[in-house]
């Protein structure tokens, strides 16, 4: 294992990180809040740390490996959102925990967007973007942004792509140089950061809150700068916006990156991952819009469509925003969004869960086992649109599905124990896996009040969320420390 290399890489990781510790700084000078300085010593703290890593092994660099890959991409996650708390721990308002601090910092970075923070609106505003800016920065993954730069560095990184694209397939590349991918990817997730804070603009957001919740939405994180979330706003086009971004952000970029350069939609429509997501937001809507207006939940059809179709999106794709409490809604409805929080958004995008890719071929797959039991001796082949696939790729899902089962299974036992309500138990843990956000029970509103231990197992969680399970879980095999 090269040691010395993986930990010059993280020095010059930790040394990036430090520069985004900046532009809150420059916010708090903005609006005079008094919130710059934590954000000042936290980046002279990053910056001295990163290049104390960095340079007594500067030059020591190697090929990276696939182990390598894996170990890195697991300390990025893990070192960067540690640090990312220094801020947090060193402000006076709000004055978080060791414990509350990491638990927000991770829950930024990894887009999980569960909160411990009460009345957000009276924070500062260097804090409040700050959180914002951490979910935007983890929304595609920042890996992916330092592969980009890194290569310029002597830093090969199709290693560290594999390891932390999401999705079954991970061999593809829309461009023949690594480098080329990630910058292309950051060009679309810039682009439509950039389209979605303008039309927030537009429809009367304030400028700050225009750029925060464009962070959040194209991150498909949730966070927001306000208690009420986007019920804050209380618009109708301001719900329809958020519903589309985040509708785009939960598409598989490799489709959005061909619709640029073919200079067609015609990819998206041949896309069966595509065709499954968009139908399941239909499905949503309809159920929960045909339940609220049988149970009178409103006074009129627009308002149970407009919650109907912005609640069904924003916990389906993992978001997580609000209009309304829908943990108030008839039972059936909180359920039913959460399970559907664990399909999750499209491979390749800034979606939690456990992906549709993997959602579908699982069904297919029980389709064909079904089949045989009807025709024994027949071979049945799963294809994924016109395309056969390995009964690798099934069994690679399979063995995912397993994996996840049983970290889910641990987990929410462990909150069990330490005396959590089934309830808040089972949605804590679907809500930090998913990296959704809200749970029901104790955490619909924020994580405040559950104790340390469950926070801990939470934010281990959200790493098993974030990384999808496998790159994670590789770091306990003995086969992956043997030489």
């Amino acid at each position: 294992m090269q040691y010395r290399n993986i930990i010059r890489i993280l020095g010059l990781l930790v040394a990036l990180l430090s520069v985004t510790m900046l532009p809150p700084a420059v916010v708090s000078l903005i609006y005079r809040d008094g919130g710059g300085v934590p954000f000042l010593m936290a980046f002279m703290w990053c910056l001295f740390i990163g290049l104390a890593l960095w340079y007594p092994n500067r030059r020591k660099k190697y090929d990276l490996r696939a182990r390598e890959g894996f170990l890195i991409v697991v300390l990025f996650w893990t070192v960067l959102a540690s640090f990312s708390a220094i801020p947090l721990m060193l402000l006076e308002t709000p004055n978080l925990t060791t414990t509350d601090a990491f638990f927000e910092s991770f829950s930024g970075l990894t887009t999980t967007g569960a909160t411990i923070l009460t009345q957000i609106d009276g924070l500062p505003h260097a804090v409040l973007f700050y959180r914002q800016q951490l979910q935007w920065l983890g929304g595609m993954g920042i890996i992916v942004l330092a592969v980009a730069v890194l290569p310029m560095l002597g830093i090969g990184g199709m290693q560290l792509y594999r390891a932390e694209t999401p999705g079954p397939v991970k061999d593809s590349k829309m461009t023949p140089r690594i480098a080329d991918t990630a910058k292309h990817l950051w060009y679309i997730y810039l682009s439509l950061t950039i389209a979605c804070a303008v039309a927030y603009w537009l429809a009367g957001m304030s400028v700050f809150d225009a750029i925060c919740h464009s962070f959040s939405t194209i991150a498909i994180g949730g966070f927001s700068t306000h208690d009420a979330s986007m019920g804050y706003f209380n618009s109708p086009v301001i719900n329809l916006i958020c519903v589309v971004f985040l509708i785009i952000a939960g598409i598989n970029f490799a489709l959005h990156y061909a619709a640029v350069q073919n200079k067609s939609i015609r990819n998206y429509f041949a896309d069966p991952e595509f065709k499954f997501f968009i139908t399941l937001q239909v499905i949503l809507t309809a159920i929960c819009f045909t339940v609220l207006m049988s149970h009178n939940t409103y006074q009129s059809a627009d308002v149970a469509l407009d919650q109907a179709l912005f609640q069904s999106v924003s916990i389906s794709t993992t978001a997580g925003f609000a209009t309304t409490s829908f943990a108030d809604w008839p039972t059936l409805l909180p359920l039913l969004l959460i399970f559907a929080s664990f399909i999750g958004g499209c491979a390749g995008s800034t979606g939690g869960g456990m992906k549709v890719v993997r959602v579908v071929l699982l069904y297919l797959q029980g389709v064909r086992e079904l089949n045989k039991l009807v025709h024994p001796k027949a071979v049945f082949t799963i294809k994924l649109g016109r395309k056969a696939l390995p009964d690798r790729v099934i069994e690679a899902v399979w063995g995912f599905f397993s994996a996840y089962a049983a970290v889910f299974v641990i987990c929410m036992l462990l909150l069990l124990a330490s005396g959590m309500d089934d309830i808040s138990a089972f949605t804590a843990v679907a809500a930090c896996m998913n990296n959704l956000g809200p749970g029901l029970g104790e955490v619909a509103a924020n994580f405040a009040s559950i104790n340390d231990f469950s926070k801990w197992v939470l934010i281990v969680a959200m790493l098993f969320g974030r990384l999808e399970i496998f790159t994670l879980l590789v770091l306990f095999t003995p086969a992956f420390w043997r030489n």
